[in-house]
């Protein structure tokens, strides 16, 4: 059903503007142009074999079934991890050849998904790069800290006292090894890749899913019907 949003991310209240880097394939495309149409956010990784397998199929499929009936189907490359492989020279070839790098390759290629050494699949609509923000703060502030436990881990407040100051030493540390943060993944408060964003006609944000959605369909027909 559609929901299961982020804390920082407002169901029913206006979508967060995407932030890119560059446009590889179509023109840029803003929020605001696609008023009217259901959107639906395909955020992967260049360098994550799960997207290659079930969440990019299945956004090209959807594309293929929905777009004469008002869906509006955009891929974002973001990157929260491996910076030297999820890389905008990476995803530009990608989308121009097919080529696919690291654990994508390798997982690919020993399912027998790839032609010749190139992803089986060519993405029919619009791909982006988020943009990445360097990371210059040697020790992570108090607020950034907190705003990572409150996103991604907010069992944490229930813990135990020493509990809690373990947990946000380990957040501190994981955030200072960060090289970038991805502008777009944390504007939607995204847990990993991929995940799939739903935001209706009126530009209002109903949905956020990391790994699995099963009722993406579903949830798209109603939104679609609305």
């Amino acid at each position: 059903m559609i929901g299961a949003v982020p804390a920082t991310a407002q169901l029913n209240q206006a979508a967060p503007p995407w932030s890119v880097a560059e446009w590889v394939q179509g023109p840029p495309v803003d929020l605001w142009d696609l008023s009217g149409k259901v959107v639906l956010l395909e955020v992967f990784q260049v360098n994550c074999p799960g997207c290659f397998l079930y969440a990019l199929p299945r956004a090209i499929e959807l594309h293929r079934q929905y777009a004469d009936q008002g869906l509006a189907v955009l891929g974002i490359a973001t990157a929260f991890e491996d910076f030297d492989k999820n890389t905008l020279v990476n995803l530009q070839a990608l989308v121009e050849s097919g080529l696919v790098v690291g654990e994508t390759f390798r997982v690919l290629d020993a399912r027998g998904e790839l032609d010749r050494g190139r992803w089986r699949y060519r993405i029919p609509f619009p791909v982006a790069m988020d943009n990445l923000l360097a990371v210059t703060d040697a020790q992570p502030s108090g607020s950034a800290v907190d705003d990572f436990i409150r996103d991604k881990l907010p069992d944490v407040v229930g813990l135990p006292e020493q509990e809690q100051l373990a947990i946000r030493q380990r957040v501190s540390h994981y955030l200072q090894r960060l090289g970038y943060r991805a502008e777009t993944f944390e504007r939607y408060g995204l847990q990993g890749t991929p995940s799939q964003v739903l935001i209706d006609k009126q530009g209002l944000l109903r949905s956020c899913r990391f790994g699995s959605y099963p009722l993406l369909e579903v949830d798209i027909q109603r939104l679609l019907a609305e």
